[in-house]
């Protein structure tokens, strides 16, 4: 079986394309991708790289990569290339974000790129599943009446970035082109993803907090966070990567649309906990906003924020996360063994 990865040197992408050759020794990967793969993304794939190929060309010209990707006997896709601006703060800051640089690039990689694959997807005969990744960013920042509930698929859709509407947006044409053409076809929405591969790219430019916990805890940083109060659905990427390959092979789906997560939240200060109990004498100082280097909303606490109802997954596949403290730990232990070696042996 052949997998295509859009977007799959990137962060998610390249921890799901390795999780695929990993799971079988005969299956391959195709990665399609603006960007080739960087050095970290190289020492990633050594011991899978036979049996990965890669794609160097822009999603939103297929003349630059239909050819090639005819080539291959492509059985499944998974559609993750995608721009990841984050803007925040008033107008004016907003101004200084890459929401605001280029945002006819957003739409054009985010929703006209998705047209640009399903389009080949829909004659393409051989294909299985396509799994288009989306984002909790399609969520409105409150959930369920406010009440703090794990936030659903259905409802509570308001997207407020450029990237949401975008991501929204793909969605209901992924839905269409489904009905269309017989695709089987679903949308993920994922929660805030920290993990393996987690690092600044060309087209993602943001950290979740487990991330910046982890490394300022492993090189004895102080953690100066606003608050220890802020929360989020914070899930590892290699429990994403599990998730999209159970839905890959799942025999049936029953809906179009699943939630991707924890489905609990965590505090900051939970996970600064987790993280001083693999580095001992970790210092924390509750900071202001103009000092502290963990700044967090402490007023958003559900809808896009709070925990992701991940029921629909449950119920249709044997997937489940790992408990969230496990979980971080496994993502500090990664870093220690590959980051941090990496840049010794640079």
């Amino acid at each position: 079986m052949t997998l295509l990865v859009t977007g799959g040197t990137g962060f998610v992408m390249s921890v799901l394309a390795r999780t695929w050759l990993e799971r079988d020794p005969t299956a391959r990967v195709v990665i399609l991708d603006r960007a080739g793969l960087d050095a970290m993304a190289e020492r990633y794939f050594a011991p899978v790289r036979d049996r990965l190929g890669v794609i160097t060309a822009d999603i939103c010209d297929p003349a630059e990569w239909q050819a090639a990707l005819d080539m291959y006997d492509i059985t499944h896709v998974v559609h993750g290339a995608t721009v990841t601006p984050i803007s925040r703060g008033s107008a004016a800051e907003a101004r200084l974000q890459p929401e605001a640089e280029d945002p006819a690039r957003i739409i054009d990689v985010n929703f006209m790129g998705s047209v640009r694959i399903l389009e080949w997807a829909r004659t393409h005969k051989g294909l299985k599943r396509f799994v288009y990744v989306s984002s909790g960013s399609v969520y409105r920042h409150h959930g369920p009446d406010w009440s703090g509930e794990p936030l659903p698929e259905d409802g509570y859709v308001a997207p407020l970035t450029l990237y949401g509407i975008s991501k929204f947006a793909a969605e209901m044409v992924v839905n269409r082109y489904a009905d269309l053409f017989g695709l089987s076809a679903v949308s993920v929405r994922l929660a805030s993803v920290y993990g393996p591969m987690d690092r600044a790219t060309g087209s993602r430019n943001f950290r979740h907090v487990p991330n910046r916990v982890a490394h300022m805890a492993l090189t004895g940083e102080v953690i100066r966070p606003n608050s220890l109060e802020p929360v989020g659905d914070y899930v590892h990427s290699a429990d994403v990567a599990d998730a999209i390959m159970a839905l890959l092979s799942a025999e049936r789906l029953h809906y179009r649309h699943y939630n991707i997560g924890s489905g609990e939240t965590a505090t900051i200060g939970d996970v600064i906990n987790w993280a001083s109990e693999r580095s001992p004498g970790l210092q924390v100082e509750i900071s202001p906003v103009e000092t502290a280097n963990i700044i967090q909303d402490v007023a958003l606490k559900d809808g896009m924020w709070g925990a992701y109802d991940i029921a629909r997954i449950v119920r249709d596949t044997a997937w489940r996360p790992r408990p969230a403290r496990q979980a971080f730990h496994d993502y500090m232990d990664w870093i220690k063994d590959n980051e941090m070696q990496g840049e010794e042996r640079q």
